[in-house]
């Protein structure tokens, strides 16, 4: 190699490190206009206040399968807050909850000796709310290393013991400990001993599965292989609301689409499973078009991106052999 050779070569490895360079302060810079431009949004964007703004009831309760703003103005939503002893937010993840608590009471699953299951516990409060009614449950999560692996742990949303499931002021200790028991379950293949419950329900946990279609299997084994005729299982899951064809399909996450939930409910109506309608809300209010930047700050919380994907969060209900008796 002679002399000209290496000033090409130099010049060339100079001018890739500059590249990179301006390529990383591009990324810096778009960051920084995205969080300023987010600060500068929230700062025009009058956020009601719970104690201030009185509940509306103009739109029925939970009546679509995605999270909306109309919900979390109804007092429903409110009431059911009360009974988890928690401030009521624009919150995707308490939404969940509420969807979660009001279709199993629609339902006639929350009284005295009903018996539920839930997935992917983490540190939910549901557990002591149905507790307190007399419903005994059997909480599982993951086994403790995939929860610490994946961070879990340190977010606290994943639990390992009965214990870290504990609310007194929801539950006293003495019912709890009658009602609540506690054991580790993969989602991907459910235990045979987890069977003949009157519900079971998860939030927010089976786009963890690795894919779409390990987390859609999954929905149809819970229905399948822990409830009896007529039970209910209730789960939420990301529900992609920025395309109907491109998504994260597989990974630690997944992103459902309008066709694969709607694809979901032909699947368990094939079985012989009722299924609620899976329904878009419509976005009706000025607070459902705020999206969430990262780092995302939680006050207002309906909607987020994601990778390069809108999410908010979605429900479905199914009673096993729903669709067989009423052909009975």
């Amino acid at each position: 190699m002679n002399d000209n050779d290496v000033s090409q070569t130099e010049s060339h490895a100079a001018l890739l490190a500059r590249i990179q360079k301006l390529e990383f302060q591009v990324e810096q810079l778009t960051e920084t206009l995205d969080v300023q431009v987010k600060t500068s949004l929230r700062k025009q964007m009058f956020v009601p206040r719970f104690d201030i703004a009185d509940a509306v009831d103009t739109h029925p309760f939970m009546s679509a399968s995605t999270c909306s703003a109309s919900d979390l103005l109804h007092p429903e939503y409110r009431r059911i807050c009360a009974r988890l002893n928690i401030e009521p937010r624009f919150h995707r993840k308490i939404w969940e909850w509420a969807f979660i608590i009001h279709k199993l009471e629609q339902a006639g699953m929350l009284t005295a000796g009903k018996r539920g299951l839930v997935f992917g516990v983490g540190r939910e409060r549901l557990p002591a709310y149905f507790a307190s009614r007399g419903v005994s449950v059997v909480a599982t999560d993951a086994p403790e290393e995939i929860g610490e692996q994946v961070g879990w742990t340190k977010s606290f949303e994943h639990s390992s013991s009965r214990d870290q499931l504990r609310y007194p002021d929801i539950v006293s200790d003495e019912q709890f400990d009658r009602h609540v028991s506690y054991r580790i379950c993969d989602m991907t293949a459910i235990d045979k001993t987890l069977t003949g419950f009157d519900f079971t329900w998860s939030s927010c946990c089976f786009e963890h599965l690795g894919s779409l279609e390990a987390g859609l299997q999954f929905v149809v084994d819970s229905v399948e292989q822990t409830l009896k005729d007529g039970g209910i299982a209730c789960h939420t899951t990301e529900f992609n609301l920025s395309s109907n064809e491109g998504t994260l399909d597989h990974g630690p996450v997944v992103f459902y689409r309008k066709r694969d939930m709607l694809a979901l409910v032909e699947r368990l109506q094939d079985l012989g499973h009722e299924v609620q309608p899976f329904v878009v809300a419509p976005d009706s209010h000025y607070l459902d078009a705020y999206i969430d930047l990262p780092p995302y700050r939680q006050e207002t919380h309906l909607k987020l991106l994601m990778a390069t994907h809108v999410v908010t969060s979605a429900g479905i209900v199914v009673r096993k052999n729903g669709l067989l008796d009423k052909r009975k």
